[in-house]
């Protein structure tokens, strides 16, 4: 069952359908306002999905580049770029990526300028949970946007869009962790991902990343499951961490 979330004042919505049957469904939240975003974030994860969240619209676009979604959720007012603008640039490159946009903004003008930039829907603040899954569930409908190709290093397979890893022809049994250092690891081949990337990504809480030694207690027990594939996890002293052959 959905989680009640404090995002409208009318009554609670009805039970949606169950959550979503498939780990490949993949959304960017991007919303500046934190408790808004981490309700959101919690709330599609419990129905299923598998989320980025991000505070700003330059961290969504960066996102955006490295990532394939099958929907993004945007923020219409976001410090550092817009929702608005994030999505004309999106359309301007061409990236088919479907967009909801959330604002408070509600005249038609408004609602005209979204969708005439690029926006595939549009929904006003507050706004109900069940409403937002239906329409989710309506985008994912709509013909599949081009998938992100396999990547390959060594004898390492990744496939971003079903989140599979095949390792000298076999899966070996990765955690969720694992399997985000990995993607981003092999993403950024043969450049570095820093500390910080890493910990945005993988982690619902960056800072949760930096006690102890976290990231590296983790990046260890990657090695090993990747032992004999003909692929070396580097550590780049004071910088981060590289994939490459070898």
């Amino acid at each position: 069952m959905a989680p009640h979330l404090p995002l409208t004042s009318s009554a609670a919505p009805a039970t949606p359908p169950g959550p979503v049957d498939s780990s490949a469904v993949r959304v960017l939240v991007a919303e500046d306002d934190e408790n808004l975003g981490e309700v959101l974030a919690r709330g599609l994860r419990e129905q299923g999905y598998v989320v980025d969240l991000v505070p700003d619209g330059e961290t969504a676009a960066a996102y955006l580049r490295f990532y394939q979604y099958e929907v993004a959720v945007l923020d219409w007012r976001m410090p550092r770029l817009s929702g608005l603008d994030l999505v004309q640039r999106l359309r301007r490159a061409r990236t088919p990526t479907p967009v909801l946009m959330l604002t408070a903004r509600d005249t038609p003008a408004d609602r005209i300028a979204g969708l005439d930039a690029g926006a595939d829907d549009y929904l006003v603040k507050p706004f109900d949970f069940g409403e937002l899954l239906a329409r989710l569930r309506a985008l994912q409908r709509r013909p599949p946007v081009s998938q992100s190709p396999r990547m390959v290093i060594g004898e390492v397979e990744l496939d971003p869009a079903a989140r599979e890893v095949t390792v000298c022809g076999r899966r070996p049994a990765l955690t969720g962790i694992e399997l985000g250092i990995l993607e981003i690891l092999m993403r950024r081949s043969p450049g570095v991902a820093d500390r910080r990337s890493i910990a945005q990504h993988v982690w619902d809480n960056e800072a949760d990343a930096f006690g102890s030694n976290t990231i590296d207690v983790h990046l260890a027990r990657l090695r090993s499951k990747l032992a004999g594939a003909g692929v070396r996890i580097e550590t780049v002293r004071g910088v981060g961490y590289r994939i490459i052959p070898g």
